[in-house]
């Protein structure tokens, strides 16, 4: 798994993500920066991120030792890097080593983006990067971390939090959710959407929803919710309510309420609300300069509207977002 210089002459330039790997890393999160992050990108026509590994050791066992990782960059590639995805893994009670905390010091004192997938948010709390901030961790370790960093504030019922310039995701799953929000973050809707094509994930799952749904197996075809959802994705620029998602699925509001919350962790509202959001940022994105149509393509109502669910969930209003990614 060697990085050698033509990735970096490929993306000279581009913002730079780099992973600290370190001993028995997980390799399912180290597999999710590098599809989101590490990839070439044709479909596109460029690559969105300069991306490397490295680590504090020449050869890294793995989680359990699955396998070694050798070939990478020293520890000293952290301090180059734009945003750093710091180290997670299981035993989360082993301090982390003092080169790789001093790492993470390093590039948060001179302002680069932090990133802590599932357990990683240990790594950042033992680097005291967290005190007196918001973040999230896997759910099966939220009273252990508690108790270990009392000044964190930690949300222990939603997929990722992002604090601006330190941002944690709750497990191995979120992990893609967060990577996926950080390219929309950073490049738009558009390019977000192509890369969650690509993966064959969901574009956009709100951080705010539950870490896990009351049933981990959906209901039985004719319970699914595709078709309502389907359904209602055709018809976003509708006067769509919550009574008429669930009387398309034949179920009273109530009912249609539970099935989102078991099998989306979300409710019909926030689902919707999201998806007319997303719409709205593609709009924007493919040029449409008139944000009262925007608005109304994407049945948010008024360009008023559109501009307060803007800034409260992507922290951008229409304008800026145009300025950001717009043609």
């Amino acid at each position: 798994m060697a990085q050698g210089s033509s990735h970096a002459a490929r993306t000279a330039g581009a913002h730079r993500v780099v992973v600290i790997v370190d001993e028995n890393s997980n390799p399912f999160e180290l597999g999710c920066a590098t599809e989101i992050f590490g990839l070439r990108r044709p479909e596109i026509g460029r690559d969105l991120y300069d991306f490397r590994l490295c680590s504090p050791e020449p050869r890294t066992l793995m989680r359990d030792g699955f396998f070694t990782l050798t070939g990478v960059a020293g520890l000293e590639a952290a301090d180059s890097a734009d945003t750093l995805i710091v180290p997670n893994r299981p035993d989360v009670e082993v301090p982390r080593r003092p080169a790789v905390l001093d790492a993470v010091r390093r590039a948060h004192a001179r302002g680069a983006r932090l990133v802590g997938f599932c357990s990683g948010a240990f790594t950042l709390a033992e680097a005291g990067v967290l005190d007196g901030r918001r973040a999230t961790a896997h759910w099966q370790w939220a009273h252990s971390f508690q108790a270990r960093f009392p000044s964190v504030r930690l949300e222990t019922d939603v997929l990722f939090v992002d604090d601006g310039d330190v941002l944690t995701a709750a497990g191995s799953a979120a992990a893609l959710d967060l990577g996926l929000y950080i390219v929309r973050r950073d490049h738009g809707a558009e390019i977000a959407s192509s890369v969650s094509r690509r993966l064959v994930f969901a574009a956009h799952r709100d951080g705010g929803q539950r870490q896990f749904v009351e049933r981990p197996v959906p209901d039985p075809p004719d319970e699914s919710l595709g078709s309502v959802l389907a359904w209602a994705q055709e018809r976003l620029d509708a006067p769509l309510t919550v009574a008429d998602l669930a009387a398309h699925a034949a179920v009273s509001p109530a009912t249609l309420h539970r099935r989102f919350r078991a099998q989306l962790g979300t409710t019909p509202l926030a689902w919707l609300t999201g998806e007319r959001l997303a719409l709205a940022c593609r709009l924007i994105e493919r040029g449409e300069p008139r944000f009262e149509m925007v608005a109304r393509r994407s049945g948010l109502g008024t360009a008023a509207n559109l501009r307060a669910l803007m800034r409260r969930e992507i922290g951008l209003t229409p304008l800026e977002y145009r300025r950001r990614f717009g043609l």
